[in-house]
């Protein structure tokens, strides 16, 4: 993975990614697109530019400007970021969908991550894929807007520490191999399906939702499928409507239901595969915020204690603890001992464990020391109402908690630690957040917790969980946070047909960009499409667009009928394209 990282072009904005977000950007190898591809481009582009332009927001139309996207070709991530830095944002390419986590925190960088591939001609209406259509034509311009901008950074922020449940991740798998098998060329049907069916049975599952699927239900109703303004006449800025010519109509009908904007929206789930049946609309942009600071306060990231250590257990996916001294601990929790009350008394981790403070990890303390897991008690000690963390030092003194004094001590909770007192850290308002022991012995009732043969026992010091959160409070304390999914996206030569219309497409392509029209060669190409009839309506439209041979336009015609009679599927898009040549 880190070989790929050399590929791409970076800039101040990327080169602060932590080295766990690095491993999922890759080059967009623009030379990749194809004509078709870039066909489909213009022509979506086009399509919606003419349509959003009046029922989008106002920021959508100006901003394809200020982001650097042009209509007529598929943008390069260079040439975006070249303006992107100009409000602030950069922008990536990754391979399809990326872990719920990685993806928020790409956001709270202020980094856009675009999926550099294209959908196919035959899915140019919609894809379930993520694909730069939906990410640098739908995403992109709005971020030009500075109120919303900031939602989406604070959303990400707030949703990269949203807890995951296992479920998620399996749910994510599927849903990432279907959208890889829908939009590769010559997968067997039966591979779709069998993807589809994991998808919809996973999906009828009843399972509680985690915070991470309310966070994605945020996501989807605000930055993928939001409408915004008044209820009976609002505008569209939802990336997933902007970016899809049959959403993006099919969403202003009376079909589709219109309900404010609130935070039940967080536990509305939603189907990827099929149009939304309602749609949230909300008043401006700084109601988004509002909205979510008041989901923000419901989340274990601002509320602590045994439940958020419990949903960490879960997930089985790196999470950090802040306990009330401030000290955070990072890794894989896999133990929580809970007293009579519910609150935590004891936890442990499993495997590579990190300690930090403010977000940075405590020298000596990262995951190459712990590397087996690390554990502590919680709490108060028994028969002493002064907790550790607010003792001075006369009462450090007098309970012994000074280097080099052997200590004894019993919690509240009945788990009792002794040993000798090697040195302590400190925060910064001088209190005790962690001990070193040597020769220590940390017992529960019956259980040995810790024995001295085990080596130096580091004790954190906390009365409470005040905070828990996914991922490693130190960006750069995990270099392999995230696991990158094994399914990735499919990329097969085409067949001699499909390079022969390749070619067709190119001729046409380069007749307009150099503003030069060979009659004869169109002609020739006609009887080509004439003879296909496969995915030749884009091809057949485009001459149309250039020729002003009489002949030739009869022709055009005529095929476009034909394949409108055989092809109802495309029968929308064909009298669609016509009506953007009359208005040229």
């Amino acid at each position: 993975m880190e070989t790929q990282h050399l590929h791409y072009q970076s800039n101040p904005l990327i080169d602060r990614l932590p080295k766990h977000l690095k491993q999922f950007i890759k080059p967009q190898n623009y030379a990749d697109y194809g004509s078709i591809d870039q066909a489909v481009w213009r022509y979506v582009m086009r399509k919606n530019v003419d349509y959003l332009s009046q029922v989008a927001h106002g920021s959508y139309v100006s901003g394809l400007a200020k982001t650097g996207i042009a209509i007529d070709s598929i943008p390069s991530m260079y040439g975006m970021n070249r303006i992107l830095k100009d409000i602030g944002w950069a922008a990536v390419a990754v391979d399809g969908f990326i872990p719920p986590n990685a993806f928020m925190e790409f956001q709270a960088y202020k980094v856009l991550v675009i999926a550099s591939d294209i959908r196919q001609l035959q899915n140019i209406q919609y894809t379930p894929a993520p694909d730069i259509i939906h990410e640098a034509a739908g995403h992109a311009p709005i971020i030009a807007n500075p109120d919303y901008a900031e939602y989406l950074r604070r959303l990400g922020d707030i949703g990269a520490k949203a807890i995951l449940s296992s479920y998620d991740i399996e749910l994510y798998e599927a849903v990432r191999k279907l959208s890889i098998l829908k939009e590769a060329k010559g997968v067997d049907p039966v591979l779709i399906q069998q993807a589809e069916q994991r998808v919809n049975t996973l999906q009828a599952e009843d399972h509680e939702l985690s915070e991470m699927a309310m966070m994605r239900n945020l996501q989807w109703w605000t930055v993928e499928y939001g409408l915004i303004g008044s209820m009976d006449q609002p505008k569209i800025y939802g990336a997933g409507l902007l970016s899809s010519i049959g959403e993006s109509k099919w969403c202003m009908s009376d079909k589709v239901a219109k309900l404010p904007y609130s935070l039940e929206a967080a536990k509305q789930s939603f189907d990827i595969t099929q149009p939304q049946p309602h749609l949230f609309v909300t008043p401006d942009f700084s109601y988004l915020m509002q909205v979510l600071e008041e989901f923000a306060n419901s989340l274990s990231l601002r509320k602590g204690g045994s439940v958020g250590l419990l949903r960490l257990i879960d997930s089985q996916m790196v999470g950090t603890i802040e306990l009330t001294t401030g000290l955070q601990v990072s890794g894989l929790f896999d133990r929580a001992i809970l007293d009579d009350d519910k609150e935590v008394v004891y936890f442990k981790t499993k495997g590579k464990t990190a300690l930090a403070y403010r977000e940075k990890e405590l020298i000596g303390h990262g995951i190459d020391t712990h590397i087996d897991g690390f554990s502590s008690p919680l709490g108060k000690l028994k028969n002493i109402s002064l907790a550790i963390e607010d003792m001075g030092p006369y009462d450090l003194k007098a309970y012994n908690f000074y280097d080099g004094k052997w200590l004894s001590f019993e919690f509240e909770s009945g788990i009792k630690v002794e040993g000798l007192n090697v040195t302590g850290i400190r925060n910064v308002q001088g209190k005790l957040m962690l001990i070193q022991l040597s020769d220590c012995t940390v017992t529960y009732g019956d259980e040995i917790l810790h024995h001295p043969n085990q080596g130096i026992y580091n004790m954190v010091i906390g009365t409470a969980i005040v905070s828990a959160f996914a991922g490693a409070a130190d960006p750069n304390a995990f270099p392999n946070l995230y696991q990158a999914s094994d399914t990735l996206t499919m990329k097969e030569a085409g067949t001699i047909e499909q390079r022969d219309l390749e070619q067709l497409y190119a001729e046409v392509r380069a007749m307009r960009n150099s503003n030069t029209v060979n009659e004869s060669r169109l002609s020739s190409i006609l009887d080509e499409c004439q003879k296909e009839q496969n995915d030749v309506w884009l091809l057949t439209l485009e001459i149309l667009e250039l020729t002003e041979d009489t002949a030739n336009l009869s022709r055009a015609n005529s095929i476009l009928n034909t394949i409108s009679e055989s092809s109802p599927q495309v029968v929308e898009l064909i009298h669609d394209g016509k009506q953007l040549l009359e208005k040229a």
